[in-house]
């Protein structure tokens, strides 16, 4: 009985494992839909009235829940200031660029090269890991950045010949979306390692009570732009969708990092500005030249040989 037993909780202990593990995985394909559906909508609406409505709803349900269960003031507690403070105002950072450099790119296309941009936050973390986390680096990591600088690179010069003229010429004629798509890579990826640190003994973080905070931030300053609004029925699908699917990928990730198989899931991670490129490609009806598609490519390998040049100090 006892051996029976035991090994109907390993199957139970297997099949928790697979789903975390396949919920990690779905979180990174709803992660990926981000750059399609928040251009689109940000096209419609505009970015601060979209930012401002997506982080609201989801913040309100995320903190709802957390209300209703009665761990609001408990998690509130026991997290430091340092970390609610901090980090709470990286997350604010990181989504008003995102969204403000997606909405102020001059077509569909840059809205892609944008999103590249993005995506350098995995590479950006691992060098943010080195002296806020004491990880040390091996020398293949300088490599790593020149691979994935050279695949952001090719995608903002996809348009025209190779050359620095042609990449300074993308940058001056339409500065504010690409550095505010990298203004949103450094503060994830210093949000991604000082959340670490900060709040290295808690189980959960608070990213519901980020969002609602982001949400309400941003609607203050929707209130004195002079932002164009359009409603169509496509916006409010497009919103309800941005408030749960992309937020509910938080919570998968989660329990991925803590019950699943996290070096499946981390390494199909890498893949995540691929899947974005596609799904932007599908959804937004672009036709992304080869250059666009190298430049991914690169992003990606350089994203992996950084990660193997970090390791943790003994």
């Amino acid at each position: 009985m006892h051996s029976q037993g035991n090994k109907e909780m390993g199957k139970g202990g297997k099949s928790d494992k697979g789903l975390s593990t396949i919920l990690g995985i779905v979180a990174i394909v709803l992660w990926s839909t981000t750059v399609a559906f928040a251009r689109s909508l940000t096209e419609q609406v505009g970015p601060l009235t979209s930012a401002s409505l997506v982080y609201l709803l989801g913040g309100a349900f995320g903190s709802g829940y957390l209300t209703v269960t009665r761990k609001l003031q408990k998690r509130l507690s026991s997290l430091s200031r340092l970390y609610l403070l901090g980090c709470g105002g990286l997350f604010v950072l990181y989504m008003f660029a995102l969204f403000l450099a997606l909405g102020l790119a001059s077509d569909r296309s840059q809205a892609l090269e944008v999103g590249l941009i993005n995506y350098l936050w995995p590479m950006l973390t691992l060098l943010a890991s080195i002296p806020i986390l004491g990880m040390r680096a091996k020398i293949s990591l300088v490599p790593g950045t020149l691979i994935a600088t050279a695949g952001v690179f090719l995608a903002t010069t996809q348009s025209q010949a190779i050359s620095w003229q042609s990449f300074l010429r993308n940058m001056v004629q339409n500065t504010a979306p690409y550095m505010l798509a990298l203004t949103a890579a450094i503060s994830w990826a210093l949000y991604s390692t000082l959340s670490r640190r900060w709040a290295r003994n808690e189980n959960s973080g608070a990213v519901p009570i980020f969002m609602l905070a982001t949400g309400m931030i941003l609607g203050v300053m929707r209130i004195f732009s002079q932002e164009h609004t359009q409603w169509t029925e496509r916006a409010v699908m497009e919103l309800l969708y941005m408030a749960v699917g992309p937020n509910l990928a938080y919570v998968f990730w989660e329990r991925a990092m803590r019950k699943g198989d996290i070096i499946l899931v981390t390494s199909c991670s890498y893949l995540t500005p691929f899947l974005s490129t596609v799904i932007s490609c599908l959804y937004l009806g672009i036709v992304a030249g080869i250059k666009l598609w190298i430049g991914c490519a690169l992003i990606i390998v350089g994203a992996i040989v950084c990660k193997l040049s970090i390791t943790e100090r003994q």
